[in-house]
């Protein structure tokens, strides 16, 4: 048969200038109008005819151990269907993200405040409250341990895990640790070659990942003796992974699809309601949905890791980095979660985007009786960044340099060593970065004479009308890895399928991707179109039908599976082609699929797609793995440990009244490097996000524990950013490819809150003249009045 060309050159044209829909354009996303509207179903929206409610009973001590439960008053209750203790788990009775030392329910002893210790089922959520507080526990309360000077004196002040009892590699309280030496390390000798010696030590509270849709699901029992659960998470094949082996059953019985999720931010990385669900679904054979409410759910989370940092930098006279010296110690709580990769992030980029010859660093996580720690956006490079950028600000100071030239004048670039001795292969435009924020127009000087008092700090409460306020301005810069690291067989799954509906070419695309706001849904359609040539794109929903996408973390996921998506849509786009070059012996080799035909760069047009599949479709699923990489040394953190960094810098300008301690930020300016933006409007909106979550660490967020016991759990009295509360953030947006990357594309969603905390507090100390190591920064750090 013979070649069929239908149109030629003139019409290539045509057809390319078609479609705005593709890589590079922003398409709105399909969940965001009915996200506004209140219309999106969100997993706890979820409903099943007689379904059952779940709830657990949680521990009010963070310390004790446990002399009895007695549930036979619960039991007795009308309309409460079981009440499960650990001694009811038919499978393993631990899961974890790395290591499996949590029970799924407390066995014989509790170790931080609000941890579960009994669950119950039944018909109505107030029956489950009521049955709840019938639950009779003993307990036998013991001092917690929650300073790092207890966690490391285990002799003196116990173990949060008993020597005998299973837990980390890692030495009595210590749960992980890594070290980290480069060049000479940091000796007597090395710092004589300093001619300025800064130190300081600096302290990150607790902040919350604080999504909205707190965490639910609905577990329905199976015919085949397994469980269908649909749940708002982060990653379904590794909650399956966890969630099987305590309910008993092969992981192929476990089914998982993905609920609406309300936000994430790390916070759902962890199992939270999944087992509980599932256990009591098990037992009464009913399906049982589980909804927090935002106390519980407080305590049902991980949080980011508080952090105590130390910090020594030396430099020569005209401002050459030639040390760096750090000991952080993250607080990881009870159990371990996310903190062994957070160390290492902590520890490989712990010194900044900065070229700097010697290099020590130690750092460590803790158990303790406070609330457990995991992943956060930022994951560990968020409290170093905040560290070694004050560090920054302080060696100018005593330089008596512009800290932005400082920062220039040590920036790395492509072809620089991390301290891991890890190669920058790709654009390091550090310098670039720090010069566009500075560069960028600043927002009109303060006019004390001409004020609107609604724009003042506190403004609502018409605390000031100018006086005692001052201005600041504060830079910063951060790094960041992207995707998971240290030897992880990082990889996502997609499966893509191409047909006929109703007289147009379709494209379905399927995943097990957790969409979570990021926008991935919309990044993958766009992908689809560009790389298949049509305009219809559907979204099949995300389960565990298909191969494991991995976590919606990491700045990841545009990465991995929109990489996932791109190789298995240009698998099903040769295959096509392969069907025409049979059929109609076409011999160029120059075809692709543009505006739903088949197309020649050199004959123009050949058939369009419809006629080529006629009833057939073309189905292909593909993985993407990044290329490898490997667990940093021990002793020295040497190692080709991360995939990719990510870099942005910012600029805050902030109004401080100093008689209040009142903070207001004027503006928030990001310039970041982002590869390649598949979807630019997405892109910045991830960049404002981050640093509008970076706002909130520097003067807002923190969770208050004392002596392990949380005392903020609202969103009362633990404050997040409001639309009042945000700047303008303008953003100037870099695409430099990364060719190691698809589409040389960079993850973006982190770097900003790495970076942006940092230039709030700076500006906030240009503005006062205060000091401020710890964050977030109170009112009471400012006016002295702690």
């Amino acid at each position: 048969m013979s070649t069929r060309t239908i149109a030629g050159q003139k019409n290539l044209q045509d057809i390319r200038t078609g479609s705005k829909d593709g890589i590079g354009g922003s398409p709105l996303r399909p969940d965001g109008t009915l996200k506004v509207k209140g219309e999106f179903a969100y997993s706890s929206d979820l409903w099943h005819e007689d379904m059952l409610w779940g709830m657990a009973l949680r521990s009010p001590h963070p310390r004790a151990n446990i002399l009895s439960v007695d549930i036979s008053e619960a039991l007795k209750l009308p309309g409460v269907y079981a009440v499960l203790t650990h001694e009811d788990i038919p499978g393993s009775k631990f899961y974890g993200l790395e290591i499996q030392d949590q029970p799924a329910l407390a066995i014989d002893k509790v170790r931080y405040h609000g941890e579960a210790i009994a669950i119950v089922a039944a018909d109505h959520p107030e029956t489950a409250r009521r049955a709840v507080k019938k639950i009779k526990v003993e307990y036998e309360v013991l001092t917690p341990i929650t300073t790092e000077e207890q966690c490391l004196n285990p002799e003196v002040y116990g173990y949060v895990h008993e020597p005998h009892e299973f837990k980390s590699h890692g030495h009595g309280n210590i749960c992980h640790s890594q070290k980290l030496v480069h060049g000479g390390g940091v000796t007597d000798e090395i710092r004589a070659l300093a001619d300025v010696v800064v130190s300081g030590h600096y302290e990150v509270g607790m902040q919350d990942q604080a999504f909205l849709g707190p965490e639910s699901g609905l577990a329905v029992p199976a015919e085949d003796g397994g469980m269908d659960l649909y749940v708002a998470t982060q990653w379904l094949h590794v909650d399956r992974q966890q969630v099987a082996p305590v309910l008993g059953i092969p992981e192929e019985k476990l089914r998982l699809t993905l609920a609406g999720v309300g936000g994430a931010f790390g916070g759902r990385e962890d199992l939270s309601m999944q087992i509980h669900a599932c256990l009591l679904a098990q037992r009464t054979g009913k399906p049982v949905k589980i909804v927090y409410a935002r106390d519980e759910s407080f305590f049902g989370h991980v949080h980011r890791h508080p952090a105590k940092m130390y910090y020594e930098h030396g430099a020569t006279r005209d401002g050459k980095l030639v040390y760096a010296d750090a000991r952080l110690v993250l607080d990881g709580g009870a159990y371990a979660s996310a903190s062994p990769a957070v160390v290492g992030n902590a520890a490989s980029l712990g010194h900044g985007p900065y070229n700097i010859p010697n290099v020590r660093m130690e750092a460590i996580a803790l158990y303790s009786n406070n609330p457990s720690c995991g992943a956060m956006r930022g994951f560990g490079a968020v409290q170093a960044c905040f560290g070694y950028e004050t560090q920054m600000d302080k060696l100018a100071a005593a330089l008596g340099m512009d800290p932005v030239e400082l920062r220039q004048l040590n920036a790395m670039s492509e072809g620089d060593s991390m301290p891991t001795g890890q190669v920058i292969d790709s654009p390091a435009p550090v310098a670039e970065l720090l010069q566009r924020v500075k560069d960028m127009p600043l927002p009109p000087p303060l006019d004390l004479a001409n004020l609107d008092v609604r724009t003042l700090p506190g403004a609502l409460s018409n605390t000031s009308h100018g006086e005692g306020i001052v201005r600041g301005i504060g830079y910063s810069v951060g790094i960041k890895n992207v995707g998971f690291s240290e030897g992880f067989d990082d990889y996502s799954t997609a499966r893509v399928r191409l047909e006929v509906i109703g007289g147009e070419p379709v494209a379905m695309v399927h995943t097990a991707m957790a969409e979570v706001g990021q926008g991935g849904i919309t990044v993958h359609a766009q992908i689809a179109r560009t790389e298949l040539g049509v305009e219809q794109v559907t979204i099949h929903p995300a389960n565990t039908e298909v191969g494991s996408a991995g976590s919606t973390s990491a700045s990841r996921q545009t990465y991995m599976t929109g990489g996932a998506v791109k190789y298995a849509a240009e698998a099903v786009a040769q295959a096509l082609i392969e069907k025409g070059r049979k059929r109609y012996g076409w011999t160029h080799n120059d075809l692709s699929l543009i505006g739903g035909k088949v197309v020649s760069e050199s004959a123009g047009v050949l058939v369009s797609m419809v006629d080529l599949l006629g009833e057939d479709a073309i189905d292909l699923t593909r993985e993407h793995h990044h290329r490898p990489t490997v667990p940093f040394d021990k002793e020295t953190g040497q190692g080709f440990g991360h995939v990719q960094y990510t870099f942005c810098a910012n600029r805050a300008v902030v109004d401080v009244d100093v008689e209040l301690g009142l903070v207001k930020v004027v503006e928030l300016t990001a310039a970041q490097d982002v590869g390649k933006a598949l979807n630019p409007l997405s892109v910045i909106g991830q960049i404002q996000g981050g640093c509008t979550q970076a706002l909130g660490l520097a003067v807002m967020e923190e969770i208050i524990v004392k002596d392990g016991k949380v005392r903020n759990a609202s969103f009362t009295d633990y404050l997040i950013p409001t639309i009042l509360d945000v700047p303008p953030i303008p953003v100037d947006m870099l695409e430099l490819p990364d060719p190691n990357a698809p589409y040389g594309l960079r993850g973006v969603g982190e770097a900003p809150t790495v970076s942006a905390t940092p230039s709030i507090v700076a500006a906030i100390r240009q503005a006062t003249g205060i000091a401020l190591n710890r964050i977030p920064v109170r009112p009471e750090h400012l006016t002295g009045t702690l």
